[in-house]
């Protein structure tokens, strides 16, 4: 799928995300009654798009053949990883399109290595959120957005992440 907002084209991610997105969004009254969310990873180039749907077809393939997927498994021993100067050079960016009736914002979150530090970072500030914060009452088995919601973004923000409305606009025969 072209997108025209980000001039990039879109290619659905099947990750669990949408599901506790939607099982937020369920139970949590801010999100509203016409809440939908999709995500997509965004390329520049329909040849690089092509080209990363045939490799990771072909190589969630290979890991169903027994010996092909010892080999892939071979190729980096446990407990090796990046160092930490690759570490320190590394980042992330994603964004999120939002669109209501008439408005259309776009948003970022950011940070550093997302493999390793930023993960780490999430985990540890999550875990001090549940310690420390005031939170809504819940029970039972709830999504992030459920238990910490705010709470966590704060403490992420504080540690370095960036969270960030990059545009609004109104969309097109909006008044």
């Amino acid at each position: 799928m072209r997108s025209g907002a980000l001039r990039t084209w879109g290619l659905p991610i099947p990750t669990l995300e949408s599901p506790v997105v939607a099982r937020s969004a369920a139970s949590l009254p801010r999100y509203g009654p016409d809440f939908r969310y999709r995500h997509y990873a965004a390329v520049r180039r329909l040849p690089v798009a092509a080209g990363t749907v045939l490799g990771a077809g072909a190589f969630a393939a290979a890991a169903q053949v027994p010996p092909l997927r010892r080999l892939m498994a071979s190729r980096l021993a446990p407990g090796t990883g990046p160092s930490e100067e690759r570490r320190a050079r590394s980042w992330f960016s994603a964004r999120f399109v939002g669109t209501a009736a008439d408005r259309r914002v776009l948003t970022e979150v950011s940070g550093g290595d997302p493999a390793y530090d930023e993960t780490a970072k999430i985990l540890a500030e999550a875990a001090l959120c549940l310690a420390y914060d005031p939170l809504p009452e819940t029970s039972g088995q709830v999504t992030t957005a459920q238990a910490m919601g705010g709470a966590l973004t704060e403490r992420l923000v504080a540690a370095g992440m960036g969270f960030r409305v990059r545009s609004t606009s109104a969309l097109p025969g909006s008044p």
